[in-house]
């Protein structure tokens, strides 16, 4: 199978380019981390959210300009208007009683038509069947203070979903790392593992081969097999443990699960960089941790939130202009159009008075709501502090453990040499030697474990200072 990456994470990560099906992928953390920065869903995401807001804020600049829109509309007259006009002398045209109450001269109080009341024949019908209005009708906000305040929330936005996008990028690299790591040592401790299988097989075999020939016991071939089989449930859990990180890191860095890839690092290999990378941890500094830079944005926010509140007290003006064409007609709405076009300018002004204390309310909130925020950063800042004190002494304290298992690796591996040989020539027991192949082996997996500690110390070190490198990555995946 011809092993592909897709065409994103492909340009980011050249030497792949030239994979055959022969051959598997061996990628370092680098590699690991920049086709993260190319494949993972959330960071596609969070860089959407930013070109959101853009448009939002474009949006914000279209409503201090002129607005244009064109509309149509239609009446059909069902019934028609009576307009009666109270003017003596007029006869039937007077419609009615005067203001005195007393009747129409000229009038017979007992003829209902001549009353000019409603129902009456006298009144006159105002009105067509047919009324079209057509035509533009334009706006431009002149004094608008909220909107002008609503352009420096829309920069805020954009700048707090920036700083998300960052936030979600660093926890990206804290995950892949952590997931690499673990890979790491699933890999080394199954090594470990599978080396101590080989002995108790090769022991197993040796006194099996001796028992044949009569120089063994039957308890000695019975004791090797138990011991060769006591290490199997220990391979079997290390291959799950190597296929479960490498599951995960696969669905961080958005490759397909059928993608085959080794690690070209060994967890060894960091504990000659240890010593120059813990001087450099050594720094409290929080400035760039994500999580208080977004509280301080959205302290900014809810700032400009309160003004933009404060602002609703504010008047408004606005210029209008309509240019309409209006026809009236009887009959069929379709027939007999007559055009005629009309024109306004003008201004619109308004002034906020009294709308039930809705405009304080919102002050009120947008006060209490930042006052809320001000304590959370408190409390966040005094926590980040705490954890990464609580990160520091964790890298200090693996450092030292690294070099106490370092020692305590050499040395077990030299008394395994040394029973091994004494073994051989009859002056140690199977139990001996046994035993410093157990120790051996926990003192192997002490090392990497210890080395695998210090690792994600300092990632989760790096995420509370924010100080991860995600320009490197990114800018490796658009070259």
């Amino acid at each position: 199978m011809l092993y592909r990456l897709k065409a994103g994470i492909l340009t980011a990560v050249l030497p792949l380019m030239a994979i055959s099906a022969q051959t598997v992928p061996s990628l370092s953390l680098d590699d690991c981390l920049t086709i993260a920065m190319s494949g993972n869903p959330t960071v596609k995401v969070a860089d959407m959210e930013v070109r959101r807001l853009d448009y939002s804020k474009k949006e914000v600049i279209g409503q201090l300009l002129p607005s244009i829109d064109f509309g149509v509309n239609y009446n059909r007259m069902v019934a028609k208007q009576v307009m009666y006009m109270n003017m003596d002398g007029f006869g039937g045209l007077g419609g009615g009683s005067g203001d005195d109450g007393s009747q129409t001269p000229g009038t017979d109080s007992g003829d209902a038509p001549a009353t000019g009341r409603a129902g009456g024949s006298n009144g006159i019908k105002m009105g067509l069947d047919n009324s079209w209005q057509l035509g533009f009708s334009g706006s431009l906000p002149i004094i608008a203070p909220q909107l002008w305040k609503s352009l420096s929330l829309s920069d805020s936005q954009i700048l707090r979903s920036v700083e998300a996008s960052r936030q979600s990028k660093q926890q990206l690299v804290n995950q892949v790392k952590s997931a690499y790591y673990a890979l790491l040592l699933a890999e080394d401790s199954r090594k470990v593992i599978q080396q101590s299988y080989d002995m108790a097989k090769l022991t197993y075999e040796t006194y099996s081969k001796q028992y044949a020939l009569g120089a063994a016991s039957d308890y000695d071939v019975l004791r090797t097999s138990v011991a060769m089989k006591n290490v199997e449930p220990e391979l079997a859990q290390a291959d799950i443990a190597i296929r479960r990180a490498n599951l995960q890191l696969r669905v961080l860095m958005g490759l397909e699960p059928d993608f085959e890839f080794t690690v070209s690092d060994r967890l060894s290999n960091y504990e000659s960089t240890m010593y120059e990378s813990t001087l450099a941890a050594m720094n409290t500094d929080i400035s760039g941790n994500a999580d208080l830079r977004l509280l301080d944005i959205d302290a900014d926010i809810t700032k400009k939130n309160l003004a933009i509140q404060k602002l609703a007290f504010s008047p408004t003006l606005a210029f209008t202009a309509n240019y309409n064409w209006t026809s009236m007609s009887n009959g069929s709405p379709f027939r007999n159009f007559r055009w005629n076009p009309y024109s306004t300018i003008g201004f619109t002004l308004s002034v906020p008075i009294f709308q039930g204390g809705r405009r304080y309310s919102a002050v009120r909130q947008a006060a209490i709501q930042l006052d809320e925020i001000r304590l959370r950063r408190e409390n966040l800042e005094r926590s980040v502090n705490m954890q990464v004190n609580l990160a520091i002494d964790n890298i200090k304290v693996n450092v030292k453990q690294i070099a106490s298992c370092s020692e305590s690796m050499k040395q077990a591996d030299r008394a395994h040499t040394i029973m091994e040989r004494s073994f051989d020539i009859g002056a140690a027991s199977y139990l001996d030697l046994r035993d410093s192949e157990l120790a051996l082996t926990r003192a192997q997996l002490a090392y990497y474990q210890a080395i695998y500690n210090y690792l994600i110390a300092g990632s989760e070190l790096e995420l509370l200072q924010g100080t991860a490198d995600v320009d490197r990555y990114t800018s490796a995946t658009e070259k």
